[in-house]
């Protein structure tokens, strides 16, 4: 089919993933013309789920976006905040799941530089990485293979560019078989007064291509992230993308010294439905129009047609539009760093974009219409029900509580991910500090350059609270990163997220969608932690079994004198343990409950956001007041675990005093009460004044030295063989 025939016939319509409604929006639009096979691709991309977020949008406009430290919320490429001294963090997370389930290495190595590229658009120089990742049950025969390859992809991709990965999580669940979550986050740093946005202005200026050249790859990879899966997937490898992290170092490099001239109007990274959407989305912002010769756009492979290049998502490639006559000077810049630079089109007042390719105008479209007009859907949901009520009373204590101990932190998800982050060059750059080094603190920790400050950053998801209460898991993922940055001394700046959902076309699963995100936006407000930035990933399912519901959290903070942060692991013997916060030995939705009893049930634990507040912030003090020597928020698994995670991490044993002050034993020691913390310290009293002083719950638990995790109880287990049953698992499962 040539480019301009009009033979689009309803199989066509459908294979792009338009429905019979959007089809008839579309031949309105185009005032009742048929459009030919580039314009449907490109509608296709634009209306995708993955583009046009057209199943969430009503509910993410329900999100807190603004705060006194906000300089750019939602809309940009990332979210932007203030971290004073004319200094901004820039940040951002994506997901890369179906791609990266397909091709398990190039997958997740372009995951990682799409959000690089999502960053550095913004004037940011990317000062760390971040990922989540999500597998599927340890003994599925997949789930191996995954793991070796997305790890591999990371590490190939992020430590070739030079920019440490510095933290993330992984977590393993047989919902996840067929559907793993890949997760990636940059955080950058920029001048407040050197941010660059992506709308386009002024008629007549020239429009610039920059980077690698086009190719085949990744074409429909847009649409792919927006449909479930089925057993044809390994027929859908070609819309995986294949990266070039050595490229991306140089593009880095050369917009950084594009940036700093004063010639760029407009820039846009080309990531999902690549030249489309840059183009699209810089006009549209701007209210241009814009003209696309592309016979100019340079290409990988022969004879492409306008469809391909349209739809392409080659890796490492931007779009800018430039001050008129300055092309010369910036061309200089990009063939000094060996890439490719061409004019490509121009902006024009016609509000269209018009494509030419061999000669032929190829594509006429309105891009108001289409940018703009893109589908919104209510769609129908059913809240997800009430699990029965859970007492601890009802759940078995165990014979030995430190066989349960050693069962808990030998278990998939609490098992020591060395094997994994020691494949990442987690100190490029020079600037992670060594106790935010991963697994040295609740989150990894990132001096800004050459001064006193540093970020704390994280990345966090409950999926089992979230799948059983979706409300109270929404609350409790953005309530632990908040929990996770306080426990190094930081304060909190804002959040961007990762909606990993299954089919929205099911009530059921809309319905949880709705839940998470009303519990997110209760706690954004309560805890004055907005949404900046964020993405959706819908259709994460395999033959009709979807996923856990994952809106996973990652989260920003500032310290503002880095000396100050503390790390989870003890420091020193004879100092006394304290724990803030109160204990009522909830067990429903435990590890305790799943791992040593082999069920899943009960609600999860609530959230009070009132005390959330109240406790992080005496916690900070705490911190902020060099009375802490460690601080480890408790979360999976419970009180037992958190000591145990904070004596593994440096080899100094801990004496636990078993005061359940009426709560039962075991509900005590594996409950995941929220909003609680284990803090070490010299001065016991000034922290238990601090407490005391602000209405907070605090208990002496116990003191730190010896070998040994022991309870006064007597009963106790060698600090030794915890540490190799937690550091074993993973090594030891990806060797078989």
């Amino acid at each position: 089919m040539s480019e301009t025939t009009p033979e689009i016939t309803p199989e066509i319509i459908a294979e792009h993933g338009i429905s019979k409604d959007e089809y008839q929006k579309i031949l309105e639009i185009l005032d009742g013309r048929t459009p030919n096979r580039t314009e449907l691709g490109i509608f296709s991309v634009m209306w995708s789920e993955h583009c046009s977020y057209k199943s969430s949008k009503k509910w993410l406009k329900t999100l807190p976006t603004e705060g006194p430290q906000v300089i750019c919320g939602p809309g940009e490429n990332a979210g932007i905040v203030d971290i004073g001294d004319g200094q901004a963090a820039v940040f951002k997370m994506e997901s890369h799941n179906h791609p990266s389930y397909i091709e398990p290495y190039q997958g997740a190595a372009t995951g990682v530089g799409g959000i690089l590229r999502d960053v550095f658009t913004m004037g940011a120089r990317p000062v760390c990485n971040l990922n989540a990742l999500r597998f599927g049950s340890p003994d599925h025969p997949k789930t191996r293979h995954l793991v070796s390859g997305v790890v591999a992809g990371i590490g190939g991709y992020g430590n070739c560019v030079g920019v440490p990965t510095v933290g993330g999580e992984c977590d393993f669940h047989e919902s996840y078989n067929g559907n793993i979550l890949v997760n990636a986050m940059t955080v950058g740093i920029a001048d407040t007064d050197k941010i660059f946005y992506s709308a386009a202005s002024g008629a007549g200026n020239p429009i610039v291509y920059v980077g690698s050249k086009t190719g085949r790859d990744g074409i429909h990879g847009a649409t792919m992230a927006s449909a479930e899966f089925s057993e044809d997937n390994e027929e859908k490898r070609p819309t995986v993308q294949v990266g070039d992290p050595f490229t991306e170092k140089l593009l880095i490099e050369a917009c950084m010294e594009l940036m700093a001239t004063d010639m760029i109007v407009g820039i846009q990274d080309m990531g999902a439905a690549g030249l489309t959407s840059s183009s699209f989305e810089m006009a549209s912002k701007g209210g241009m129009g814009v003209e696309l010769d592309l016979d100019q756009v340079p290409q990988r492979e022969a004879d492409m047609t306008a469809y391909e290049m349209m739809l392409s998502e080659s890796q490492e490639r931007m779009l800018m539009v430039l001050k008129p006559g300055r092309e010369d000077e910036a061309r200089k810049i990009f063939e000094k760093w060996e890439l490719d630079f061409a004019v490509v089109g121009h902006l024009t007042d016609s509000g269209h974009m018009v494509l030419r390719h061999k000669g032929e105008i190829v594509a006429d479209l309105p891009i108001d219409p289409l940018a703009l007009a893109s589908p919104e859907y209510d769609r129908p949901w059913v809240a997800t029900p009430d699990p029965a009520p859970l007492n601890v009373d009802d759940v078995p204590a165990p014979n030995d509580p430190m066989a349960a101990l050693n069962t808990l932190v030998g278990c998939p998800d609490l098992a020591s991910k060395r094997w994994i982050w020691e494949q990442y060059d987690h100190m490029v750059m020079g600037d992670t500090i060594g106790i935010g080094r991963p697994g040295g603190a609740d989150a990894a920790l990132v001096r800004v350059h050459g001064t006193k400050k540093a970020l704390a950053v994280t990345s966090d998801c409950t999926p089992r609270y979230c799948k059983a209460k979706p409300n109270e898991g929404g609350r409790q993922v953005v309530a632990e990163a908040w929990r996770n940055l306080t426990a190094t001394g930081a304060t909190p700046l804002a959040i961007t997220d990762n909606m990993n959902f299954g089919n929205p076309e099911k009530p059921e699963i809309m319905g949880q969608f709705v839940g998470c995100i009303e519990g997110m936006r209760e706690a954004c407000l309560a805890l004055d932690f907005p949404v900046v930035s964020g993405n959706v990933s819908l259709y994460n399912e395999t033959n009709g079994q979807a996923i856990l519901p994952t809106p996973t959290i990652g989260a920003v903070g500032l310290l503002v004198d880095a000396s100050k942060a503390v790390g989870l692991g003890f420091t020193a013997t004879d100092e006394t343990l304290i724990l803030i916060g109160e204990t009522e030995g909830h067990l429903g939705q435990s590890l305790y409950l799943r791992e040593v009893l082999g069920r899943e049930e009960g609600p999860p634990p609530h959230v009070d956001l009132a005390t959330e507040r109240k406790n992080g912030d005496l916690v900070r003090a705490v911190i902020q007041g060099r009375l802490a020597s460690a601080c480890h928020d408790i979360a999976g698994g419970g009180l037992l675990v958190t000591v145990t995670e904070m004596a593994m991490s440096t080899g100094i044993g801990a004496e636990i005093t078993v005061d359940t002050q009426g709560v039962p034993v075991h509900g005590w020691l594996y409950g995941e009460d929220q909003g609680r913390y284990v803090v070490a310290t010299s001065n016991p009293d000034a922290v238990m004044a601090m407490a005391m002083a602000a209405g907070v719950r605090a208990q002496i638990l116990g003191r730190t030295g010896g070998d040994a995790i022991a309870l006064s109880s007597g009963e106790s287990m060698p600090l030794a063989s915890l540490k190799s049953t937690n550091e074993g698992w993973l090594p030891a499962y990806m060797a078989g």
